[in-house]
């Protein structure tokens, strides 16, 4: 504990703070370029973040098919319509001759002891699934069953009582998926009783019974004309064109139209959004970068980006990538330019007439941007020895030392601290002893007897 000077009067403490703000000045400095820099090196990685996204989205901007944007539809519910990237406008007309059916079995009625098995799952292909016996009920044989992942689900139907009272259930059996080549028989017996020929179909059995027969779903395109074709599906799905997918759903007697036109106002979406998340960037660069120049007397603040050439160099090599032509011909002509001012716009209704008018230049010109852009972006944000991630490596290299060297100063001062008060304490020792010592000597002279001068005759 630290007393101000007793001895001295001085107020040491005030001394001593006032001494060490002057030496912690260099300190102070590093502080405050540590301070400058972390928020430096915040905005770059911000930024790089945002580029890697961008990398990301020019990626899939850069596919040949990235504006293929298409509504789809159909002149009746007996069909659904679906349509991918690479669709083009289309129209035919299909006929629904079959739905894809799902093969389902039940058996008859049975009490505790007919389910006891064995029983064997044999598929269209062959194949078989022995299910073990010893159920002891219904329930149990359809859980294992559904334990057998054969193909088929298997669920209890409850059956009325027989004569005696005694519950009776069913199992109904359908298979997992639809078509022919999905269909099945459970047959009564093991593995070996299906292969010598012993087993019993349990559909042969009186009271059980084929529910709905697996079987494909059929449509025929160019019904009527010497073109006509035929197809068959074990889903229900049919490719009709490329990216066209239409799903039977209903039978039909009479053709259903299936339709596929652009969607511009997506196509347009598509573009503008990529463009402004470009532009974003730009202006973000721009933002940063500025310096406001203050008022007489001010300093003037510098932006978070002012005076980096990497990142200036990052805004050339983005604007280079949006603006230049491919092959010979101008962004501007798709509605994506530069202002005079450097600011990117994209202007939605030449974007509109571009595509309407060839829409497959139109598509091939945005993909070369987006592929500049990528390659750009990439360039810059790469994590492991992009330009400005090298940028941020050291920054933060620089900001390691100026924290070594900060920590360093923390140690001296501390020294210096310990000194200052050492010096004051001597100081304030030194004068007590003083003035002991000057106590002790007024103390001797005034114990000193007296001399009296006689009166002059």
């Amino acid at each position: 504990m630290n007393i101000d000077g007793l001895v001295s009067g001085l107020d040491t403490t005030k001394i001593i703070n006032s001494l060490m703000d002057v030496a912690a000045i260099p300190k102070n400095q590093i502080t405050a370029k540590i301070t400058d820099r972390t928020s430096v090196i915040t905005n770059l990685q911000s930024l790089n973040a945002s580029l890697q996204d961008l990398v990301a989205k020019a990626k899939t901007a850069k596919d040949p098919h990235s504006l293929g944007a298409f509504t789809a539809t159909a002149s009746s519910d007996a069909v659904k319509v679906v349509v991918g990237a690479s669709a083009s406008r289309f129209s035919t007309g299909v006929v629904v001759d079959a739905i894809a059916r799902a093969h389902s079995v039940v058996t008859a009625a049975g009490g505790a002891t007919t389910w006891s098995g064995p029983f064997t799952v044999v598929g269209a292909d062959g194949k078989t699934t022995e299910i073990p016996a010893g159920a002891a009920s219904a329930a149990e044989l359809a859980k294992n069953i559904n334990a057998a992942k054969a193909g088929v689900t298997a669920s209890v139907v409850p059956a009325g009582t027989a004569a005696d009272g005694t519950p009776l259930s069913r199992l109904q059996l359908t298979a997992t998926a639809t078509g022919a080549a999905n269909t099945f028989s459970l047959q009564r017996g093991t593995a070996a009783d299906v292969a010598t020929g012993t087993s019993v179909d349990i559909t042969t059995e009186q009271g059980a019974a084929i529910v709905t027969a697996g079987s494909d779903a059929r449509i025929r395109l160019f019904a009527g004309t010497a073109a006509e074709q035929s197809l068959t599906s074990a889903d229900g799905s049919f490719t009709v064109g490329e990216g066209i997918t239409v799903t039977a759903v209903k039978t039909t007697s009479d053709p259903v139209t299936v339709a596929v036109s652009p969607d511009t106002k997506a196509q347009s979406t598509t573009a503008e959004t990529f463009v402004k998340q470009v532009s974003a960037l730009l202006t973000r660069i721009d933002n940063g970068s500025k310096a406001t120049i203050g008022a007489p007397g001010k300093d003037t603040t510098l932006g978070v980006f002012t005076g980096d050439s990497t990142v200036r160099a990052l805004r050339g090599a983005l604007a280079s990538a949006v603006q230049s032509p491919v092959d010979g011909v101008s962004p501007s002509t798709i509605g994506i330019s530069i202002d005079q001012y450097g600011a990117l716009s994209f202007d939605a209704d030449r974007f509109a007439t571009a595509m309407a008018a060839d829409p497959e230049r139109t598509q091939a010109m945005f993909s070369a941007i987006s592929a500049r852009v990528e390659s750009a972006a990439g360039t810059y944000s790469d994590k492991y020895d992009g330009l400005l991630t090298r940028r941020i490596t050291g920054q933060q290299s620089e900001v390691k030392s100026l924290q070594d060297q900060s920590d360093a100063w923390d140690i001296r001062l501390a020294q210096r601290r310990a000194t200052l008060e050492r010096t004051y304490a001597t100081l304030e020792t030194q004068l007590s002893a003083l003035q002991s010592q000057s106590s002790w000597l007024s103390g001797q002279l005034g114990s000193l007897p007296q001399t009296k001068s006689s009166p002059s005759s």
